[in-house]
């Protein structure tokens, strides 16, 4: 039997690896990472960290493009709904993979979602089912942990947690970017990693001008009416003293989209 872990670079798939590793051993575990380009340069550190530690190394795929790239090509800016950055350079990817390299029958492929979003595993085991392929979720089997555990568990076994993670990010997935954050994940992104935040605002004003489309990633309620907000607009409104929701986090959920654009 192989075992394939969706290895994002993230404390949960870490977690979920070193169960796959302690029951089955690291002999027949694949460590799969679909690297976006636009990863956090700690990342790779802690990538190669966790793979030590478990004994099995990483496997590296990319699709070559960037998301901005992928937005560009398809012509259409990814948001809290629809993520063709994901679908694209994870998702298709991965299942290129485990088509070229795995039978379904003897394969089980695991993911680092945990109990508290177990209505996210429900989601993608039933869609890969369909599929021949088992999808695993060993995090929201007993013993049940918190993602603090977790954070804790890395460094007890000397592992420095991945720093985005320190600076307030609820993921470690495309450099502190991911169009299913909301206002307080881009709020960080602004406070921490300023320049990348300018790199991303300047994407998506090329973005619309290219599309002549009045779109963003962000979205503003103000007034009881959603309309778009641009990344220059709320940084803006920082700037400039406005309240925005803090805890207005959003999710990546990366594996856990909907398979269509």
């Amino acid at each position: 039997m192989k075992h394939v872990v969706m290895f994002s670079g993230g404390v949960g798939s870490w977690a979920a690896a070193r169960r796959v590793v302690d029951t089955h051993g690291p002999d027949d575990v694949t460590l799969l990472f679909t690297d976006t380009l636009i990863e956090d340069e700690d990342l790779y550190r802690f990538l190669e960290d966790a793979a030590r530690d478990l004994g099995v190394p990483v496997t590296r795929i990319a699709e070559g493009r960037t998301p901005w790239e992928v937005f560009f090509d398809e012509r259409f800016l990814g948001n809290s709904r629809i993520d063709p950055c994901s679908k694209i350079l994870k998702r298709e990817m991965a299942a290129r993979w485990l088509t070229a390299h795995c039978d379904p029958e003897d394969t089980r492929v695991y993911v680092g979602i945990d109990w508290t979003e177990s209505h996210r595993y429900t989601r993608l085991a039933a869609r890969h089912a369909a599929n021949g392929w088992t999808y695993l979720a060993p995090l929201c089997d007993p013993p049940l942990q918190m993602k603090q555990q977790f954070l804790d568990d890395l460094r007890a076994r000397g592992i420095a947690p991945p720093r985005l993670y320190r600076m307030g990010f609820s993921h470690n997935n495309c450099g502190g970017f991911c169009v299913k954050g909301g206002h307080g994940h881009f709020a960080l992104l602004l406070q921490h990693l300023p320049d990348r935040y300018r790199l991303h605002e300047a994407k998506e004003q090329e973005l619309r001008a290219y599309l002549g489309k009045d779109v963003s990633i962000l979205t503003d309620t103000i007034g009881g009416t959603k309309r778009p907000l641009t990344l220059q607009a709320f940084r803006e409104r920082i700037e400039a003293g406005f309240e925005f929701d803090r805890f207005d986090l959003g999710g990546c959920g990366c594996f856990a989209g909907a398979e269509t654009v």
